[in-house]
């Protein structure tokens, strides 16, 4: 098998457990959304339009980041409770093909909330989020975010503590890429020429490119016994 196949194989083999069992979509999509009524409700309230305006992509990424960790979290559970992670390592395919498939898998599976997300937040803060820097930088800080947090749900789907040890793992580590997509996210909102924020889209990319390309590189020596 190319590498390429063997990646889709891994793939089509979470999408299909998903869609049999439905728990990863289903707890991340009731998480999102009643975060969304939450603060949709309290700005609502207590927030004039200019407020929802520069509060809006800080809460969009905020819904983002922690329907991701659960996700995130269970992808990787899923696999060392049922003891399959270690029919991936023997299987004889490179790790970082088990690496990209997983993460690939993660990516598609944030993006379907996103998509679930983006006409939510169009519909209860009245912004236009369809734009396509705003979904160029909902893209690139998606990328960082499953790819990086792949590899850092691999560590702690071991311990017994996984639940709790993922979050301190990658929100440091995330919180470049975070920062990044956000100002990306603000900027393409308020129509500023990307003059002003360009350099964050540099950040955001560059993030992309070292730290997945990073963890793609050490992927194998981590799931390692």
């Amino acid at each position: 098998m190319s590498y390429f196949r063997k990646v889709f194989a891994i793939v089509s083999k979470d999408l299909t457990t998903e869609l049999r069992s439905r728990d990863m979509l289903s707890s991340m999509g009731a998480f999102a959304v009643l975060v969304i009524f939450v603060f949709a409700f309290a700005f609502d309230l207590r927030v004039e339009k200019a407020g929802r305006l520069e509060a809006a992509p800080g809460v969009l990424w905020l819904v983002i980041t922690f329907a991701g960790m659960l996700g995130l979290n269970r992808s990787m559970a899923i696999e060392f409770d049922r003891a399959s992670f270690d029919g991936l390592r023997l299987a004889p395919v490179d790790r970082s093909a088990i690496f990209v498939g997983k993460a690939l898998g993660n990516f598609l599976f944030m993006s379907a909330i996103e998509i679930i997300l983006l006409p939510m937040f169009v519909a209860f803060f009245n912004l236009p989020f369809f734009k396509p820097l705003i979904l160029l930088s909902i893209v690139l800080g998606t990328i960082g975010f499953a790819g990086v947090g792949t590899l850092l749900a691999a560590m702690s789907a071991s311990t017994r503590l996984r639940d709790v040890l993922l979050p301190i793992l990658l929100l440091p580590v995330a919180l470049p890429a975070l920062l990044a997509a956000v100002k990306c996210t603000a900027g393409a909102l308020d129509d500023a020429p990307i003059i002003l924020w360009g350099n964050w889209l540099g950040l955001l990319a560059a993030y992309d490119l070292g730290l997945v390309g990073l963890s793609v590189l050490t992927f194998e020596y981590i799931v390692e016994d």
